[in-house]
């Protein structure tokens, strides 16, 4: 028997939506202040998946500037109806009050791997929207609702209003289909239907530990629903000593043999730190609907499980995708992503030099508007990062270089600057929680040196840069870092996302001075 091994997407990759075309699997999931926007995986045998795409990729449908960390993008919802896809997803502007301001919007295509419309706008009501298809040709749009009054429950239920294809707008009553009580966290819901009954999955008890995924059933789209006696269906909250912790916000798919799976999204706690610097990822279980109609893992229990019995689906495998990247193509590798905004040819470059990628200094890392900065995510415990820079500032206000960061807040950045007295130099900048530090007496003088490699080694909680004049002789420099700041737990502002690992460039004189990266090479141990 084949197996598949959780998480089956790795370091923040949460919220997950999932999808079957034919012999084809998508997941979609949340990527929050990281720009273009939703990461789609592809799969045919739900073992092997694939990055494929990022739909939301023009500002016109995701306008991200000045956005707060863990705002942006929030829980999209991929489902697909008489050869159209359709995504729908929340655009979070404020993450910290009640009020919330959550703008929900739908995008549709034909071609899961082209370009999609543009965004029509639904609501503002709540967050984590989803479509349901109905058999009678009705679509209806689910969501959470917020409530920001004193002394309410922030999740107000589980509201519900039918969508019109012709109006491309939502349509009668709004309907209030599932009620959390006062102290109920009820959010992530998904509608199916089956033998006569719709049936509501839900996300309850918050994102963190308390995190778990339950179920409900309704003769009516409208309602009542009842629970699931046996809820929640799937939880990692009692048992601290499971690998996937925060087990939750789930999403079911029929295979073509009539198979039932769930994804859910989990986090894998960094040794005993309480907490998760790979954020939150995503996991499969096997499921089964019981002779009395309800849904459980196929193993009992409500536990997630780290390994799974796979489909009986024929394997399928991707081709493994190379460590380094040389730069050698005019657009970025699809595991890159920059921060709120696309970058034109006035921040990034692959043409300008063939062969490199180069970065024109913006704004400070500090920055929610303008920063020339790509970061891919950091998807296991242990892995280098290398690169190989030609940078020669002429201030101590142009920098470039290693970054490993969580938010514009919290990063560790290994960086080549001009300082007055020693010339071009080397050394390290930090931001704890907004407080800026420089963990070295002094910076490292590389003056005369034409290229810098530079190198990043985490090995579980620790950070240790280094780096070399011609990548045979490498010196380590400045103390061993706590990877584990990096993390929801941690952060002030962020709470949502994971660690990142990239290259950035700053020119704070405003000239945009240049940085040219030959490569960047990401392995995993």
């Amino acid at each position: 028997m084949r197996y598949i091994t959780n998480p089956i997407l790795k370091g923040f990759n949460p919220d997950p939506s999932v999808v079957r075309v034919g012999e084809d699997y998508y997941i979609a999931t949340s990527t929050f202040e990281w720009f273009p926007g939703v990461q789609i995986h592809h799969s045919k045998d739900l073992v092997n998946w694939k990055l494929v795409a990022h739909p939301l990729n023009r500002v016109s449908q995701l306008d991200l500037k000045g956005c707060g960390a863990s705002s942006g993008v929030w829980a999209p919802s991929l489902t697909y109806d008489k050869g159209i896809f359709y995504l729908i997803y929340t655009d979070m502007k404020n993450v910290y009050t009640n009020s919330k301001d959550s703008h929900n919007y739908l995008v549709t295509t034909k071609d899961i791997l082209g370009e999609w419309s543009e965004p029509i706008f639904l609501n503002s009501t709540g967050f984590d929207p989803a479509m349901f298809h109905d058999d009678d040709g009705r679509k209806w749009l689910v969501n959470m609702e917020c409530d920001h009054r004193k002394d309410k429950n922030r999740f107000g239920g589980i509201i519900m209003q039918e969508y019109s294809e012709r109006e491309e707008s939502l349509v009668g009553p709004v309907e209030k289909i599932f009620c959390t009580g006062r102290k109920g966290l009820v959010e992530g819901s998904n509608i199916y239907k089956r033998n006569g009954y719709y049936y509501l999955m839900l996300a309850e008890g918050g994102t963190g530990i308390s995190h778990s995924a339950t179920i409900a059933r309704s003769k009516q789209i409208i309602g009542p629903y009842v629970l699931d006696p046996k809820s929640p269906m799937l939880t990692a909250r009692q048992d601290a000593t499971l690998i996937l912790q925060k087990s939750g916000h789930a999403d079911i798919v029929e295979t073509q043999n009539g198979e039932w799976y769930m994804v859910h999204l989990c986090g894998r706690q960094l040794l005993d730190t309480g907490r998760y610097n790979l954020g939150r990822e995503t996991c499969i279980q096997k499921v089964r609907w019981t002779e009395d109609g309800w849904l459980e893992l196929e193993g009992g229990g409500n536990k997630p499980m780290v390994e799974v019995p796979a489909p009986n689906l024929p394997e399928y495998k991707f081709e493994e995708e190379p460590s380094r990247d040389e730069f050698n193509l005019d657009k970025l590798n699809i595991n890159f992503q920059t921060l709120r905004i696309p970058l034109g040819e006035d921040s990034l470059s692959l043409i300008e030099r063939p062969g490199f990628l180069r970065l024109k200094g913006r704004e400070s890392l500090s920055s929610r508007f303008h920063q020339s900065l790509i970061a891919r995510r950091q998807q296991s415990f242990t892995y280098t990062a290398t690169t190989c820079l030609e940078f020669n500032p002429e201030s101590f206000k142009q920098m470039a270089g290693l970054i490993c960061l969580y938010d514009h807040e919290n990063y560790y950045y290994l960086r080549v600057t001009n300082n007055e007295e020693i010339g071009k130099s080397l050394g390290i900048m930090t931001c704890d929680n907004n407080v800026y530090d420089e963990p070295l007496i002094s910076d490292v003088s590389i003056e005369g040196w034409h290229v810098c490699y530079l190198n990043v080694v985490v090995d579980y909680q620790e950070i240790q840069f280094s780096y070399s004049k011609d990548a045979l002789e490498w010196i380590k420099l400045g103390p061993v870092l706590d990877a584990s700041k990096l993390s929801d737990e941690y952060c002030r502002e962020g709470w949502f996302t994971g660690a990142m690992v990239g290259l950035c460039c700053q020119d704070l004189t405003g000239k945009h001075k240049a940085a040219d990266f030959d490569f960047f090479e990401y392995l995993e141990k």
